[in-house]
């Protein structure tokens, strides 16, 4: 069983309803309602279907609809297993080349046009669209909100780490789990919200009506005045030779399994990308007890928030900088990867090659709004705003502010007479900022009092520490005027480790002299403890260098932060550079003696769906001089289950290998639709309940 039974975060769910399910005619048992998918992970199945090209073994993906990697036969229909819920007695069984399309002669019965209206639509139920949906209900309009997922929250379900931005705008140093529940209980509070989860928006029409289909099991259409797009967005890919093996995750995917599952997925991990998504993902693992081998990234610096890259560091993560993937390996699943150092045109050096026993890579490479709908209203000429990751790819502090403002534009779109707050704009801003300057650390000469020990020295938007704060001895630098700016002790420390506790990066330790050998330093520890009183355990400085063995003092739990406060005893001359605690082995990290791949890039796989190489794309574009993405549809691209939406992010990098500036290249045509739906739910004729 890889199922998760302890997580220092996660709270394990007890009583669930546990029913038996039939893979190749072989009994199991799952829980009622979890993903198809998560269940035949739990089970260490990970093969779903065999593509007709090849007959290459797939497997789970994005575990968001969004792709067909994860298709298989359930009770004779072909359907995506990560959002199809398990039920009892279902039949199952790996997808082999194309699908049969079932016998159904039986006459039309009982068919029902189900209608309803309102006056805005949101499609997506994240922060962004439950913010939107909030200013709206406030302004007595009646708002439809539409999720695919059993739960409202978007990614906000999946993060289990304290969030950056500011307490008073955006919850900042609560979890992003806790955050969903929150907004989730807010928008309860107004009867004008109507909310359909398990399901989705699967197109819009220029009567200015959307068919809605519901629990994957009926088909509802919405009349509405005004549209809100806010699904978020979808992870890109990447390609390379071995990036369709079943074991390649989008790192969204991996943290659907391990966060909202509890499925240990993995025993080893390793990550491609080190911006937040990475990081965080990477943390996501340990926490769920997974190895993480490591994470690389093509760029000269992670990508992500400094802090983030520290705390990962801290724990025995390395981070490859300036290093590209060369290959997946494995027989049926990933079994290794392999890495190499770029040179100053990217391209990979062969002989710094490295290679890693792993069974899990996760991809972490950015994302791509989910914006089609807009684009459609925007033509249809509705009023239509979009907010989140489908307007600007962000953090979620971002996000929840922007659907704020989002829904007083279509408020007033919609003739109300409402001023926003110019002050919203401007904090909305700061909290989608970039990474600023990195500033140098300050030396701490430590005394007999406890004093905070900040390693947050990267502009970031965050003020939680000193926000918390009773005596106000942390206060921002005040050079940019913003939450941007880094925080600074001034002095008078009471010691209560609040500022500790509630640091999202977990940059702060506080630390006291001992006497003259010695020190006392306070660690914050988001695990569950694998050592006692009095144990001599591994601790390292602020970007994860090993430092000492230092002795604990006293293990205190915080209920509220859900946090250990770690004091050890170390020497003096390391009191003031402790930072972490390292929670995985250095020989966890460690490569094979000698690398091994075949590095042939345009081997590399574009659509996945029709399983089409660069190398045959390159020579179809330059044969037949290509200048039009929608000409690729000759050959399948784009015209596969995902409906283009994953290759085409990719082809204009493969139109450049072939010679073509991808300016000169007119788009494809996009594909909206992304949950296949079944005639009998289009006609309403399931009479099942």
């Amino acid at each position: 069983m890889n199922r998760i039974h302890q997580h220092p975060i996660l709270e394990i769910p007890e009583n669930r309803k546990k029913v038996r399910f039939f893979f190749k005619g072989k009994e199991f048992t799952g829980f009622e309602g979890e993903a198809v998918s998560s269940a035949l992970i739990a089970k260490g199945i990970h093969i779903f279907n065999i593509h007709s090209r090849g007959d290459t073994p797939q497997g789970l993906f994005c575990a968001n609809g969004q792709c067909s990697h994860c298709t298989l036969i359930i009770n004779g229909f072909p359907l995506k297993s990560c959002v199809t819920p398990l039920r009892e007695n279902m039949e199952i069984f790996p997808l082999i080349h194309l699908p049969e399309i079932p016998k159904d002669d039986s006459p039309l019965e009982n068919h029902q046009k189900l209608i309803e209206e309102c006056d805005v639509l949101i499609i997506g139920g994240g922060p962004s669209g439950l913010t939107a949906a909030i200013e709206l209900a406030k302004l007595d309009f009646s708002v439809i909100l539409v999720d695919d997922k059993e739960h409202l929250g978007g990614k906000l379900l999946l993060q289990t780490h304290k969030f950056f931005g500011s307490i008073e705008d955006c919850y900042a140093g609560t979890r992003g789990i806790d955050i969903a529940q929150i907004l989730d209980k807010k928008q309860e509070q107004y009867k004008n919200i109507g909310i359909y989860t398990n399901s989705s928006v699967v197109g819009i029409f220029k009567d200015q009506k959307a068919g809605i289909f519901v629990e994957n099991r009926r088909y509802v259409i919405i009349n509405f005045k005004g549209l809100v797009v806010s699904p978020g967005a979808r992870e890109k890919s990447l390609v390379f030779p071995g990036n369709n093996l079943p074991g390649v995750y989008g790192a969204g995917a991996f943290q659907t399994l391990v966060n909202r599952d509890l499925i240990r997925s993995s025993d080893r991990v390793f990550i491609i990308g080190s911006g937040n998504v990475g990081l965080i993902a990477a943390y996501h693992a340990l926490q769920a007890g997974i190895q993480v081998v490591g994470i690389c990234d093509i760029l000269d610096k992670a990508s992500g928030y400094k802090v983030h890259a520290d705390k990962i560091q801290r724990m025995g993560v390395p981070l490859y900088l300036n290093h590209t993937i060369l290959s997946a390996e494995g027989d049926g699943k990933v079994e290794k990867i392999t890495i190499a150092r770029v040179d100053k045109l990217y391209q990979p050096i062969l002989d710094t090659a490295r290679t890693f026993k792993v069974d899990t890579l996760l991809i972490a490479v950015g994302l791509t709004p989910v914006d089609e709908f807009y684009d459609m209203a925007v033509n249809f000429g509705f009023k239509v705003v979009k907010a989140g990751d489908a307007s600007e790819i962000a953090e979620a502090s971002s996000a929840m502010f922007g659907g704020r403002i989002a829904g007083l534009e279509m408020a007033k779109l919609l003739g109300k007479e409402i001023q926003i707050n110019p002050e919203w704009n401007k904090k909305a801003e700061i909290l989608k900022s970039k990474p600023g300057i990195i500033f140098p650390p300050v030396t701490v000469k430590l005394d007999d009092s406890f004093q905070p020990i900040i390693r947050c020295d990267e502009e970031i938007p965050c003020n939680p520490c000193t926000s918390v704060c009773p005596v106000s001895a942390i206060q921002l630098a005040e050079k940019l005027g913003t939450i941007m700016d880094i925080p600074r002790y001034l002095g008078a420390c009471t010691g209560c480790g609040l500022c500790v506790l509630i640091c999202p990066g977990l940059a702060i330790t506080l630390a006291r002299k001992l006497d003259d050998s010695s020190a006392e330093v306070i660690l914050p520890h988001e695990f569950l403890p694998d050592f006692n009183v009095g144990d001599m355990i591994p601790v390292t400085d602020q970007t994860g260098q090993f430092l000492e063995y230092a002795e604990v003092l006293k293990i205190r739990f915080n209920k509220k932060y859900k946090t250990h406060l770690i004091h050890v005893k170390s020497s003096l001359k390391y009191g003031s550079r402790i930072s972490g605690i390292r929670v995985q082995s250095p020989e966890v990290i460690e490569p094979v003696s000698e690398p091994s791949f075949d590095y042939i890039p345009e081997n590399g796989i574009v659509c996945h769906c029709e399983m089409i190489t660069v190398q045959e794309l390159i020579d179809y574009i330059k044969e037949h001089n290509i200048r039009d993405v929608n000409q690729l549809k000759q050959v399948r691209v784009g015209m596969g289950a995902c409906g283009g939406k994953n290759c085409s992010v990719l082809l204009s990098r493969v139109f450049q290998m072939a010679g073509v500036n991808w300016q000169e290249v007119t788009a494809g045509t996009k594909r909206p639709l992304s949950v296949e739906v079944p005639m009998y739910a289009l006609i309403n004729e399931d009479n099942s309940d």
